[in-house]
């Protein structure tokens, strides 16, 4: 059962944009707090960006100030505008539930390849 749809990832250059965005359902997207999550060759896959049922948000360091993550609730659907990119922003970028908030994660979708290039 695919639980989570992501799109909009690409190759973009240094200072570049890109919006990503993740489908889920109905369900899930009305109970949980909900993570962009990114995971580079070799490294775990780590929480970037969350945002609560009601818009509260929290993002890692690594990318506070250029990051900005939103959810539409009426489309069950979480964005993640991503400013100012870095090589080192170059992953897979995943959508799931947030697991700091939540205490849990569910099963994965396949993510959105962004790399970071000039």
């Amino acid at each position: 059962q695919v639980q989570f749809v992501e799109s909009g990832g690409g190759l973009v250059q240094p200072g570049g944009s890109l919006r990503l965005s993740c489908a889920a359902s109905e369900r899930i997207f009305s109970i949980y707090a909900m993570g962009w999550y990114r995971q580079a060759p070799g490294k775990q896959r780590d929480l970037v960006a969350g945002i609560t049922t009601r818009g509260s948000t929290n993002y890692a360091d690594s990318v506070k100030g250029r990051f900005t993550i939103s959810r539409d609730n009426a489309k069950n659907t979480v964005y993640l505008q991503m400013n100012s990119l870095k090589p080192e922003d170059t992953a897979v970028y995943y959508c799931n539930v947030d697991r700091l908030r939540s205490g849990i994660v569910l099963s994965w979708g396949q993510g959105t390849q962004v790399t970071v290039s000039s």
